[in-house]
């Protein structure tokens, strides 16, 4: 089974600057009351972080990355919020679609919520990592499907070794 981090923070305090210009970037605005508000990025490399207190930071990405952020919420009453988005970074002047706590927003390659579907996408990630593939580089169109094929309460096809190579091969070839 799949869980959030132990820990709201990773053990660095900050990334090293970036000399790419802070409007290009995009910001995933990150929360972690124990309990209450849990929101991460499961996966994805940041070029900044702005830590604005114990509960809160904020992560910056390059135009083009690839980011799966999670949300969870509760109440006394148990769990009110499970989300995972997969966005595709935009640069400024691209088009996207907005997100909460992500500024501007970006191309979503897969958005569901529900613990249970939330649950089996960090679980096709799990998989994805274990057999050596970085879920941020694995082709936009798989997550689509994902999001496709869980939508619709149905499994989805694992991502395989040649199905990466052929995503890699085709990046090389054109624009």
């Amino acid at each position: 089974m799949t869980h959030a981090p132990s820990s709201p923070h990773p053990r660095r305090n900050s990334t090293a600057p970036t000399d790419h210009p802070a409007d290009d970037l995009t910001q995933v605005h990150l929360t972690w009351i124990k309990g209450r508000i849990e929101h991460w990025v499961r996966f994805g490399a940041p070029v900044s972080e702005m830590i604005l207190d114990r509960d809160r930071r904020i992560l910056s990405f390059l135009p083009g990355s690839v980011v799966a952020f999670v949300r969870w919420a509760s109440n006394d009453f148990g769990t009110v919020q499970s989300r995972i988005d997969i966005l595709h970074t935009v640069a400024m002047g691209d088009a996207y679609q907005t997100v909460p706590f992500v500024r501007p927003g970006g191309e979503l390659l897969l958005r569901l919520h529900g613990w249970p579907t939330v649950e089996t996408v960090l679980q096709t990630v799990d998989v994805i990592e274990a057999i050596g593939i970085d879920p941020a580089r694995v082709a936009p169109d798989h997550w689509r499907h994902v999001h496709n094929r869980l939508s619709v309460g149905q499994a989805p096809r694992l991502y395989s070794l040649a199905q990466h190579r052929a995503w890699v091969l085709r990046k090389r070839a054109g624009p």
